[in-house]
């Protein structure tokens, strides 16, 4: 003890001494406090309740003689005392115990005298029975359990402990009794869950009785005791003894530490973690009051008193009454003067220990962990200030501590503190960043191993992955950056360290074919450009698996929605951008793996600008005007649509092999059957046109019954020969064709410019066979060719006029013949006007009998029985079907006369347009204004 640092962490209160109120007359034989008070017993019978600062309050008589112990309980407002009364029979004792109401009182106010008041006194329990005989109470305890229920445990000289349990207020209660070996000079509850012990002591034994058992059970802890009341409980429920020579602690177990401090122990006390002692010295008859922290081992305040009759604890403070009715307030000071007072005199490590035990703020603990490293940092002990400075990971800043040991000297000391850092997950990037550069510096693989191989348990890391990841790069340590890739499941930043930086392409190749499809997906998107260039067979094979292959986890599901849920190979265009055959290698192989997909029109659209490219490159589709190597492009129109002509484009192997698969998809991506084919008709046009692909042309004009378009691209390619058998098989309008290809055709060789007499001679043979040109547009349109001759065109001019001629002969002899039948017709209708018909006919028309009256006669000279006719006598049987034909027909005729799209139809149709207007205008069907409009 000796040794023990001396502190002042107490300090008094209300002034140096406290006198006990003036009210309060008789000697003080007992206190006790709780819930704000503190109460007082005195050898009249008198209890006094002081306010804080011992100021007085209240005061009542609770025993006529003397109140010899009492006790305020903490749960309710109950007060507890034992006092002598008058003894009203010798068979029965003149104490007793009694339980106060001190909620319930009623103020009293006499003349004279302070004020009382009296409480309710709620029981008056008599002590001592015939079963449990009087004796000289040495001690008094009690303890609350469960409300109401209260255990109170009375020690006697004899060695005896009369226990008293229940209900007391209602007297529904136990007793019993417990045996000690001598006088009890001190009692203590334990109570640890359900299990309830007390404690016994006297001046030779130390006792512990079980009374959770029944009946209970006793044991002696240890074979000496103590002769006074200095007897006490700690907050861990141990009980504890002054003895001259130390003070004892003992558990259920029997006796624990004991403590040397010397001198006769007056009273005991626990408050706060704080071990309370009032020593006696015999030599000098003086009293010193010690606070001891046991934990941190120094004297926390140490004062000489005069004599004290009590102790006792209340508001926060230590009281101590002296016999000669003053009294002591002691009370600790803040957690922030007894650190101030620590800081001043550099005791760090006290003023740590202090704060820990207390259990201050958190917060507060690292501030004082804080101003300890700085101290030891100025004192250029690194090592012991980063001990503490770790110790305030949570609450200092890092990068307080990160700046002080920046220096290449203490980079061991930093590393250190970003280890801890990480440990607790509280470090950022840059810590990790930092981190790892330090490692990288001192070149301390095993530690770098063991950092990016740790997690928390759960396989999460406890820094920032990618840039760890980074560091590690940056530092070459290139394997240690692929191991915190791969376990982050950052399989990108995996494949870029081992395609960019260490170029192992096959391992690249073989982690991404062990990836789930997904993710695999997702890397080859990112990484395929690379993998195309280097190992471009292998990246097709893993692109086929992705594209085509089914996942587990997928099967069972319907054919097309399992190529719907399957990537598509279009996601992947954008790696081969600089690879096209690779491209068009793998494009291939899905086409004749895949033949439903939903994308068939991209990839199509794909295929054929590969097949189609001049060099096997993505050209654009767009129009310039230089190719290749300066290569001039001609442009040639037809129907105001451009061609273009690569004269100097080379028609090697290759080239013919892409040509002829693209005409194979053209064809095949284009069945009979359907009226739209499986890629972009426009762009495939375009394509071709852009690459002089004449076959692909003519395929999709024809497909597409652009017939003038066909024809377009012969007479753009002057192949004459094709041009004429093109016509001869779609100009066939018996086959669906368009006869006016030939007058195209024609029009073409006029303004040709050269001999073309053969091929216009073929071309006129047909225009004559179909009739598809009178023969003065024949000689205007070929008028224009200086080149041919009016021997090309003598034969058909001569054959012309001679049909013509012959139809002028048929048309002169029908007029005659339609002449002649008209007059006939007007001299039959003038006789039939001016003339008397004599009808001379014997016989009847219908049955051939003789005719007899009623005879009727008709003006066609047809007669009839009257009975023959029956009910139809206005019309003649025989002329009458003729006559409903001629009616008819003229009906029908007015009726188409208002159908003009019918009209237009047939003028479109005919080869002679003026013939149908001439006929309908002959028969009377159209008027004159209707002429106009089919002339226009």
């Amino acid at each position: 003890m000796y040794q023990w640092r001396k502190f002042e962490f107490f300090e008094g209160k209300y002034g140096e001494r406290i006198t006990i109120p003036e009210e309060i007359s008789g000697k003080i034989e007992c206190c006790s406090s709780g819930r704000g008070k503190v109460v007082l017993g005195c050898d009249d019978g008198t209890v006094s309740l002081l306010d804080r600062g011992l100021k007085f309050n209240s005061q009542f008589r609770a025993h006529s003689s003397s109140v010899l112990f009492l006790q305020q309980l903490k749960q309710r407002n109950y007060l507890v005392t034992v006092g002598e009364d008058e003894q009203l029979s010798p068979q029965f004792s003149a104490v007793c115990m009694k339980i106060f109401d001190l909620d319930k009182v009623q103020q009293q106010h006499e003349e004279e005298g302070p004020s009382t008041f009296s409480p309710d006194c709620v029981q008056i329990l008599r002590i001592f029975t015939n079963q449990f005989p009087e004796s000289k109470i040495t001690s008094f305890l009690v303890l609350e359990e469960a409300p109401p229920i209260l255990l109170v445990a009375i020690g006697l000289d004899n060695g005896c402990i009369y226990c008293i349990q229940g209900d007391i207020a209602r007297e529904r209660i136990k007793r019993f009794k417990l045996q000690a070996d001598a006088s009890i000079t001190g009692l203590g509850f334990r109570v640890d869950g359900q299990v309830l012990q007390l404690f016994a002591v006297t001046p030779s034994s130390v006792h512990l009785f079980n009374l959770h058992t029944q009946p209970p059970t006793g044991q002696m802890l240890d074979n000496i005791g103590s002769d006074v009341p200095s007897v006490a409980m700690s907050d861990r429920s141990e009980l504890i003894i002054g003895r001259p020579e130390a003070v004892y602690f003992y558990e259920v177990d029997g006796r624990g530490p004991c403590w040397a401090f010397e001198g006769e122990k007056k009273f005991l006390g626990w408050f706060r973690g704080y071990l309370l002692c009032v020593i006696a010295d015999q030599s000098t008859g003086k009293y010193s009051f010690n606070v001891y922290d046991l934990k941190n081992k120094l004297v926390a305040h140490s004062v000489v008193v005069k004599e004290v009759s009590h102790m006792l604890c209340e508001w926060g403070n230590i009281i101590l009454i002296m016999a000669d009715k003053s009294a002591l307030c002691i009370g600790e000071k803040d957690m922030e003067s007894k650190l101030d007072m620590l800081f001043k005199k550099s005791l760090y490590t006290v003023a740590i220990n202090i704060v820990q035990t207390q259990q201050a703020d958190v917060a507060a603990t690292a501030e004082v962990l804080r101003k300890y490293g700085d101290h030891l940092y100025c004192k250029q002990e690194y090592d012991q200030a980063m001990h503490q400075y770790i110790d305030t990971i949570g609450y200092l800043e890092p990068s307080y501590v990160i700046q002080k040991f920046l220096d290449a000297q203490r980079i061991h000391n930093l590393t250190n503190y970003l280890e801890k850092l990480h440990e607790k997950g509280l470090a950022s990037k840059d810590h990790t960043t930092l981190l790892l550069n330090c490692y990288t510096k001192l070149k301390d693989v095993e530690k770098l191993n063991l950092f990016i191989k740790s997690d928390d348990g759960g396989g999460e890391t406890k820094f920032d992955v990618e840039t760890a990841i980074k560091v590690c790069r940056a530092a070459g340590y290139h394997e240690h950056a692929m191991y915190v890739a791969k376990r982050a499941g950052k399989h990108e930043l995996y494949l870029k360290i081992l395609l960019e930086d260490l170029g192992r392409y096959s391992e690249a190749l073989q982690y991404v074919n062990s990836l789930e499809p997904s993710q695999a997906g997702v890397t080859v998107k990112e990484y395929g450009k690379i993998l195309i260039e280097h190992k471009p067979a292998e990246t097709i094979d893993i692109l086929m698996r992705l594209c085509t292959e089914e996942e587990p986890a997928k099967r069972g599901t319907s054919s097309s929605t399992y190529v719907s849920m399957l990537p598509s190979p279009v996601d992947f265009i954008n790696i081969f951008v600089h690879h096209p055959q690779s491209l068009m290698e793998f494009l291939e192989r899905y086409t004749s793996k895949m033949k439903d997909s939903p994308a068939q029109g991209e990839i199509h659209n794909t295929l054929l600008e590969l097949y189609l490219s001049h060099d096997l490159d993505f050209p654009f589709i767009s129009l310039t005007n230089t190719g290749e190597n300066g290569a001039v492009i001609s442009k040639g129109h037809s129907n105001g649509r451009t061609f273009i002509n690569r004269p100097d484009v080379s028609e090697g192997k290759d080239r013919r092999e892409r040509f002829q698969k693209g005409l194979n998809l053209l064809k095949g991506a284009w069945p009979p059957e359907q009226d739209q084919p499986l890629y972009d008709v426009g762009l495939a046009i375009i394509l071709c046109e852009m690459n002089a692909f004449k076959n692909g042309l003519l395929f999709l004009y024809e497909k597409m019954k652009l017939y003038k378009e066909v024809i377009a691209c012969y007479m753009q390619a002057q192949d004459h020969e094709g041009l004429i058998a093109c016509c001869k098989r779609l100009g066939d309008l018996g086959k669906g064709g368009d006869p006016s290809l030939w007058a195209d055709v024609l029009k073409y060789f006029g303004e040709l410019g050269e001999d073309c007499s053969k091929e216009v001679k073929e071309v006129l043979t047909y225009i004559e066979r179909d009739d598809i040109l009178p023969p003065i547009v024949v000689l205007q349109t070929l008028s224009r060719n200086p080149c041919l001759t009016l021997s090309v065109i003598k034969d058909y001019i001569a054959r012309k006029l001679d049909h013509e001629s012959k139809l002028i002969e048929e048309d002169r002899r029908a007029i005659e013949k339609y002449q002649e039948e008209t007059s006939a017709m007007r001299r039959e209708i003038q006789d039939l006007r001016t003339n008397a018909r004599i009808f001379q006919l014997s016989k009847c028309t219908a049955c051939t009998f003789t005719l007899d009256l009623p005879a009727v006669h008709f003006m066609c000279m047809h007669s009839f029985h009257q009975r023959c006719l029956g009910d139809n006598e206005r019309e003649c049987p025989e002329c009458a079907p003729e006559y409903r034909s001629v009616l008819e027909t003229k009906r029908s005729l007015e009726q188409n006369s208002n159908n003009q799209d019918q009209f237009f139809q047939h003028v479109r149709n005919s080869k002679d347009g003026f013939s149908v207007i001439a006929e309908y205008f002959g028969k009377g069907i159209i008027s004159k204004t209707s002429t106009r409009q089919a002339g226009a």
